[in-house]
């Protein structure tokens, strides 16, 4: 009769662990000596620069205007005030009119100037020979010099019946208008020239994720019957959602701080007509020479689009991953 042969043994380390059981709660501890030796030094030395200049230049600030916001200091004397800055600042009547507008300013860069990049993109991502020269020829506003550009746009936008806009508008029949000096107008105006400006990054970002999506989804709606628009609908923006969701967030933050185009177009006006939250930072600190109360409203700004981040985040979570 055959006796069943025993598996061989494996021999047991010392303190009784087996080779697939580990100690639970010890972790392997690694010494300086061994983190030298593998190359520490090396990588703090080549990260050191980094550092130091970020804690110079973006750290260090945010630190002192912390301090600054409770603080009334014409950078020779300075006076603790506490949270007088904050409360002056949130009295102030101008206030509540750079917010509406720096809203309306959102509002329209979503309405115009979101849509733009994701349409320029599908477009060029269906050329086949000239992909290349359309995104060059996409990309070539951003090139040119956010103030250069802001004053070529000022030039077209010449409220006399002889500007260079004005003047196409006759010769279509339409009276001439007042694009700048118009409260009412002011703001999409500003908007159209700073999609124009910015519209070809996002545009090569937009391609460089069409670039990703299989072929094979859109030859499986090809086969389906679906049509470009459709093809679009259901498999280019489903498989573009992750991106368009954090292009949309940064659209927004970045409005919300606008400056260069509104103050070198119109100042703020017409009558603080495209007058915003950066513009009236501006105005607390290099006119009026309040830098506590600048620094104040540039933390309540900070904050709130920290807020509204989190928010937003919290809230596309589950769309950005499905």
């Amino acid at each position: 009769m055959l006796r069943p042969v025993p598996p061989p043994s494996v021999p047991m380390p010392p303190g009784g662990v087996g080779p697939d059981r580990r100690r639970p709660g010890r972790r392997r501890v690694r010494s300086p000596l061994a983190w030298v030796r593998r190359g520490g030094l090396t990588t703090l030395a080549f990260g050191l620069p980094i550092i130091v200049m970020f804690a110079v230049f973006s750290w260090w600030p945010i630190v002192r205007s912390v301090a600054m916001s409770v603080q009334k200091t014409n950078f020779i004397v300075t006076e603790w005030v506490g949270w007088s800055n904050f409360e002056r600042v949130l009295a102030d009547p101008m206030l509540g009119k750079a917010v509406w507008n720096t809203v309306q300013f959102t509002a329209w860069s979503v309405v115009i100037g979101f849509p733009v990049p994701v349409l320029v993109a599908v477009v060029i991502a269906e050329l086949r020979r000239a992909r290349g020269f359309a995104s060059a020829l996409a990309y070539l506003p951003v090139i040119v010099p956010p103030v250069v550009a802001v004053l070529l746009w000022r030039a077209l936008y010449d409220p006399s019946p002889q500007g260079a806009l004005n003047s196409v508008m006759g010769w279509l029949g339409i009276p001439p208008a007042a694009w700048l000096n118009n409260a009412d107008i002011a703001i999409p105006a500003i908007v159209v020239e700073m999609t124009w400006a910015s519209f070809g990054s996002a545009t090569i970002i937009y391609l460089a994720t069409l670039m990703t999506i299989r072929t094979e989804l859109y030859e499986a709606a090809e086969l389906d019957g679906a049509s470009i628009l459709g093809r679009v609908w259901h498999v280019t923006l489903p498989q573009m959602r992750g991106i368009l969701l954090i292009m949309f967030l940064l659209q927004i933050l970045s409005v919300f701080q606008l400056f260069t185009e509104p103050w070198v177009m119109t100042g703020g006006g017409p009558a603080n007509g495209t007058l915003t939250v950066m513009i009236l930072i501006y105005r607390y600190a290099f006119v009026a020479g309040d830098y506590g109360r600048a620094t104040a409203l540039s933390l309540l700004l900070a904050v709130a689009l920290g807020i509204l981040s989190a928010v937003y985040l919290a809230a596309t979570r589950r769309w950005s991953r499905t």
